[in-house]
């Protein structure tokens, strides 16, 4: 007699009941996709993202890009990590009933607190706030991690439901533990916890692999940078919109405009474009491709402050150079069509020609830092021609000897 699969309704799980059992969910779910509540959890990341993207705009327009790409790494991990950290377990465990909504908005309680903690952290290097957003976080997802062990029969899901319980209890002592920490050692011990914190995953599932959705993961992926480069393009116009209410600059602001929204339409293309979720059959292939995407979401937050920076120095409040400003778009803009290159698009390239494409309009973009204050909009056409020229690649029939 074969047992009955879980009451995990594909669509929607919430059926109106109050308390449901936490059992896995199925890998072979239909139509799996992103529920109200995730949408909800995604979109109160704006604010941490926003933060984030502020203090970086601030320190490279003083002219301190090093130290504020450094801070802006640091802070902008703990955005992703925080999201990372839910979205995975939800793809597994997601039962949507009453304690598992009030454990996600407790998370949500935390993210907005570490929010709030961004500014300090960035620039003083007090962690305080940002560590209780973190702690407020971590209670609660613990807490879920061992209401899946408890639902769990003895065996292996047991065992690393728990490891991700003992693991996160871990990684918050450390942070908690940093507060104490001498000020010069604190960003050097945090990249220690980093490493513990990325090693967590890695350890609890080398025996047993959580039931995560590679579609509904991609899908959470997707959404993510879709909410990334919508933050951009308002920030960028936020920018511009208060140098025009400031300046009459509309013929030095039109180009960087332009060509900040052709960089994250042409972003926006290149991610889309191929069926991620086709290569992530295991955890061999989705934790590096999770990981990397800390690289395509900061870098994408990092194109909209770097719009706000050439913005900025086109009508006279930023105090670097045209080329730093012009390097405040293209670097992040370039880093991120490497990187989605690198994660899933050479995966479903054929020939050389396709190959190459990405890197070389990375290079292309990289190039236009100095065009002087012409940098932005030529990057922008740089992008786009690399859209256009792959769209034109990949419609061309395959030769004989790589179709297969």
């Amino acid at each position: 007699m074969s047992t009955p699969a879980p009451d995990n309704g594909s669509a929607h799980p919430y059926h109106g009941r109050p308390l449901r059992r936490m059992t896995a969910r199925s890998r072979e779910e239909g139509h799996r996709t992103a529920t109200p509540l995730e949408l909800f959890f995604d979109l109160c990341f704006v604010v941490a993202v926003a933060q984030a993207g502020l203090q970086l705009v601030h320190a490279v327009a003083e002219n301190h890009a090093a130290t504020g790409v450094v801070g802006y790494l640091y802070v902008f991990f703990g955005v992703w990590w925080a999201w990372m950290n839910f979205t995975w377990f939800a793809s597994a465990y997601d039962c949507d009933d009453v304690p598992y909504r009030i454990a996600t908005l407790v998370q949500i309680a935390g993210v907005l607190v570490y929010a709030a903690g961004v500014p300090r952290a960035f620039a003083d290097n007090d962690w305080t706030v940002a560590v209780v957003g973190y702690l407020l976080m971590r209670v609660a997802l613990t807490a879920q991690w061992l209401r899946a062990a408890a639902s769990e029969p003895s065996g292996p899901a047991r065992r690393t439901a728990v490891q991700y319980a003992v693991g996160l209890v871990l990684c918050q002592a450390a942070w908690v533990a940093l507060l104490w920490a001498p000020e010069g050692s604190r960003r050097w011990l945090f990249l220690i916890v980093v490493v513990g914190e990325l090693l967590v995953p890695v350890v609890a599932e080398r025996n047993h692999q959580t039931a995560w959705h590679p579609h509904h993961i991609v899908e959470r992926y997707g959404l993510f940078t879709l909410i990334v480069l919508g933050e951009t393009m308002h920030a960028a116009t936020t920018a511009v919109q208060s140098a025009l209410d400031e300046n009459d600059a509309l013929g030095d602001l039109l180009p960087i405009a332009s060509g900040g929204l052709l960089i994250v339409f042409a972003a926006w293309w290149i991610y889309f474009a191929v069926p991620a979720h086709e290569r992530l059959g295991s955890n061999r292939q989705a934790i590096p491709w999770g990981y990397g995407h800390l690289a395509i979401f900061a870098s994408a937050a990092a194109v909209g402050a770097g719009l706000e920076v050439a913005v900025e120095e086109a009508v006279g409040k930023a105090h670097v150079s045209v080329t730093a400003a012009s390097a405040a778009v293209t670097i992040p803009a370039a880093t991120f069509f490497v990187t989605v290159w690198l994660l899933h698009a050479r995966y479903f390239k054929r020939g050389a020609a396709q190959q190459l494409l990405l890197p070389a309009g990375a290079l292309a973009i990289l190039a236009c830092t100095f065009v002087g204050h012409w940098a932005v909009f030529a990057a922008g056409l740089a992008a786009a021609a690399t859209v256009a020229v792959g769209v034109t690649l990949a419609a061309r029939p395959p030769h004989p000897a790589t179709a297969g």
